[in-house]
């Protein structure tokens, strides 16, 4: 099956404690059906210090379920669902709230 959600996708989180937040998927874990998104899911952790770098609280994003997920209409941000078509003999990726193409 197709990817519906690929690196670098804008998407809207629709569930859970971050519901309505806006991102970039940083990184896609397509086997565990998880997406790492900018801005989404923060969590602090407590660092030691090392040679090499300072330690303290720092704030890093952990991975949020692809049902979680929709992406963001080009036209308005606005979350919607994908679709497949065929243009000029290129399968491309289309949100069907608009219908315009997210692949470019």
């Amino acid at each position: 099956m197709a990817a519906k959600l690929k690196k670098g996708d804008r998407v809207v989180v629709i569930a859970g404690k971050d519901a309505g937040v806006k991102g970039e998927i940083l990184s896609l874990d397509p086997t565990r059906r998880r997406a790492v998104v900018s801005g989404a899911n923060r969590a602090v952790r407590h660092l030691k210090q090392t040679a090499n770098r300072q330690g303290g609280r720092t704030s890093i994003e952990l991975p949020i379920d692809l049902s979680n997920l929709m992406i963001a209409d080009p036209e308005d941000d606005t979350p919607s669902r994908v679709g497949f078509r065929f243009e000029e003999g290129r399968k491309i990726r289309f949100a069907k709230r608009s219908g315009r193409a997210i692949d470019g």
